[in-house]
């Protein structure tokens, strides 16, 4: 599975009550696919949940008055996170909880990159955000669901295949084409 999904306070049993386990199946799913291996994740990100329903203006605020919003919110529901970096779990807790005792949203899935340095002694992402989750729990108190991606490192490409030299036409800077001379012609 390109993702796992953590569920605390019985997010899952609220996600299935409105109707959109499956909606948040496939939503995972299509970021993973979006998202894995590429650089500039942020407008893809936008996109994809754009795409999928889940940036009607309006129900993004976090505080009204500010520009704070979450990535996606549909029906209660808020997506929230950051693929640069595992450690966004507590601002990311923090913002889903404001929203959800100014009764803006009714439950919140956190979206993490489940890769750490490799040097960790604490375990898995997911015992990790078990772990964390558990120990912040006389504070952060809505039912949320983390989801854990491994998108990979940024794929970038050697250029084979692109097209090139070899593809197109080469131009050399001491060369004018024809219609460079025929325009030359006509401006003097």
């Amino acid at each position: 599975m390109p993702f796992e999904l953590v569920h605390f306070r019985d997010s899952n049993k609220i996600i299935r009550k409105k109707k959109l386990d499956r909606d948040v199946k496939v939503t995972l799913n299509y970021l993973s696919d979006v998202l894995t291996g590429t650089i500039q994740r942020g407008e893809l990100l936008r996109q994809a949940l754009d795409e999928m329903g889940w940036r009607e203006n309006g129900s993004l605020n976090i505080l009204d008055g500010r520009r704070y919003q979450y990535k996606g919110v549909k029906r209660g529901l808020a997506l929230d996170g950051s693929f640069a970096a595992y450690e966004y779990i507590l601002e990311g807790l923090f913002r889903l909880e404001i929203g959800f005792r100014k009764g803006k949203i009714d439950c919140g899935i956190l979206m993490l990159t489940a890769t750490r340095s490799e040097k960790s002694s604490l375990g898995t992402s997911r015992d990790l955000a078990i772990a964390e989750v558990e120990y912040l729990s006389d504070i952060i108190t809505i039912p949320v669901s983390i989801a854990l991606f491994n998108l990979g490192p940024p794929v970038i490409s050697d250029g084979e295949g692109e097209g090139g030299d070899e593809n197109g036409v080469s131009v050399h800077a001491n060369k004018t084409s024809k219609s460079q001379e025929a325009d030359q012609e006509t401006q003097t």
